[in-house]
């Protein structure tokens, strides 16, 4: 079985490595910033063994932006990240980039992203503005079947692979973190070109819940889970920073590795890192990986 590694989180350890207090642009901040640290992140995953770079367009969405002013530098940051991905890529030699499509209102809060139809035509542009640079559209942190619906519904006219990652209750895998079942994302694969389906931006207690119920898909599998001790509710809403959160300190790059080897016995075959998890535990990855 062939395993494909993905990088780490980008966010947090954009965040971690920046000398300021996080902003509610988060990522995107740091970016503005210290457009160096982005390229050395990037560098630093493919030196531990990635095998993809993701795009620091997570939160590069027109509702993170115009709260503060600045929604006319939209195509500019996508282009930005995008161009650092690809950099990095070059530079490593081998690896593909995953244009990375974030969640709509707020991460983790479904009930706050607009109705598929909506979503669909803010999506569209972004993947028509990654199409140029990425090799494959990666849609992380989907909480909900309708939010899933409205990005796929915008890679319909993309002839790049379509990886869906979705994000489970942290106590309860069982569950997206709409309430509905995880198995309830599965008819959509029948009505959407999907290539591979994840989860992601939950606790790895979770990710291992929720494989198995996910065994039906008929698409490669994955995970990459989030360090955070929790989700707190007061986070879950827009224009919150991310200081709100604390992250484990259980979860070292062996103890991660140790959870990533349980999800490729459950039959995953692409595995990485999301939030709080960084070059050290994709590191850990690549040597388990390589020792198997």
């Amino acid at each position: 079985m062939t395993i494909t590694l993905l990088d780490g989180g980008m966010g947090q350890e954009l965040v971690a490595r920046a000398p300021e207090a996080p902003t509610r642009l988060w990522a995107t901040q740091v970016m503005i910033d210290h457009p160096e640290i982005l390229r050395a992140i990037h560098n630093d995953y493919f030196a531990a063994g990635a095998q993809i770079a993701t795009t620091n367009t997570y939160a590069v969405l027109h509702d993170r932006l115009v709260p503060v002013g600045i929604d006319d530098q939209f195509e500019t940051f996508h282009r930005l990240a995008c161009e650092m991905a690809v950099t990095a890529r070059d530079a490593h030699g081998s690896g593909r980039v995953a244009g990375a499509l974030g969640p709509l209102g707020a991460s983790y809060a479904p009930e706050l992203a607009p109705e598929p139809t909506v979503a669909a035509d803010l999506y569209a542009e972004i993947v028509d503005l990654h199409a140029p640079y990425v090799d494959l559209h990666l849609a992380e942190t989907m909480c909900s079947v309708d939010q899933a619906r409205g990005v796929l519904m915008a890679t319909t006219h993309s002839d790049k692979p379509m990886w869906l990652a979705i994000s489970v209750e942290d106590n309860d895998g069982t569950k997206l973190r709409s309430g509905e079942p995880v198995q309830s994302i599965l008819p959509l694969l029948g009505d959407y070109r999907v290539d591979a389906l994840l989860v992601n931006c939950s606790s790895p207690e979770a990710v291992t819940q929720a494989l198995p119920l996910l065994a039906g898909a008929q698409v490669p599998l994955g995970g990459y889970a989030n360090g955070f001790t929790a989700i707190e509710d007061e986070f879950k809403q827009a224009g919150k920073t991310v200081d709100l959160l604390s992250a484990r300190t259980d979860l070292g790059p062996a103890a991660y590795a140790d959870h990533a080897r349980q999800w490729i016995d459950l039959g995953a075959t692409i595995i990485g890192g999301c939030c709080e998890v960084g070059p050290a535990h994709i590191s850990e990855l690549s040597r388990m990986l390589s020792e198997a």
